[in-house]
């Protein structure tokens, strides 16, 4: 468990969801979680789903840096994962990292980005990163803004942008809490 995520079950809904670090062994699941986002939705910008090796790669890139890579589980199943990696290669950014969600088909709206996004923000905050900034791919998607705005108030600030074609400014969401520092 990384710092900062307390053990324990988070309740969503009817059943609880178990936060969790991520293992080699959850990169099959991952993989499927991802392909199904890739192939069918628009919340990723790749055409094609990597396949399980490029994933293995990403996963380790993300480890290696010391950044968290969470999963969500229901009954033993990964229904969700999360991670934060560098927002930018400049060295004013080393204290800001860009937060991805990915929640399986059919877990939608049950609150396992919520409490993914919740564990995520603890993860980054207690690794002294300032914020946490989430890019929303599908302009559509009302859930992904709803779970920011719920864990809103954290010791990290968290900016959430929906990129919508021609958006403007005024047309981006911000949801922000308090600075650590």
């Amino acid at each position: 468990m990384s710092p900062g995520i307390a053990p324990g079950d988070r309740t969503s809904g009817t059943e609880q969801t178990q936060i969790r670090d991520a293992g080699e062994g959850d990169l099959v699941t991952v993989q499927r979680i991802y392909a199904a986002h890739v192939t069918t939705g628009l919340a990723s910008f790749e055409e094609l789903p990597p396949d399980l090796t490029e994933m293995g790669r990403r996963f380790a890139a993300i480890k290696e840096r010391g950044d968290p890579y969470l999963a969500a589980e229901r009954a033993g199943v990964v229904v969700g994962y999360a991670y934060a990696s560098p927002y930018r290669p400049r060295p004013a950014y080393r204290y800001v990292r860009e937060g991805s969600l990915y929640v399986a088909p059919g877990q939608e709206r049950q609150g396992v980005g919520r409490a993914l996004l919740q564990a995520l923000i603890e993860a980054c905050g207690a690794k002294s990163y300032r914020r946490l900034i989430a890019v929303i791919g599908d302009s559509a998607n009302e859930a992904r803004p709803a779970a920011g705005e719920r864990v809103q108030q954290q010791p990290l600030r968290s900016h959430l942008h929906r990129r919508q074609r021609g958006a403007s400014r005024r047309q981006r969401r911000r949801v922000g809490g308090r600075r650590l520092r």
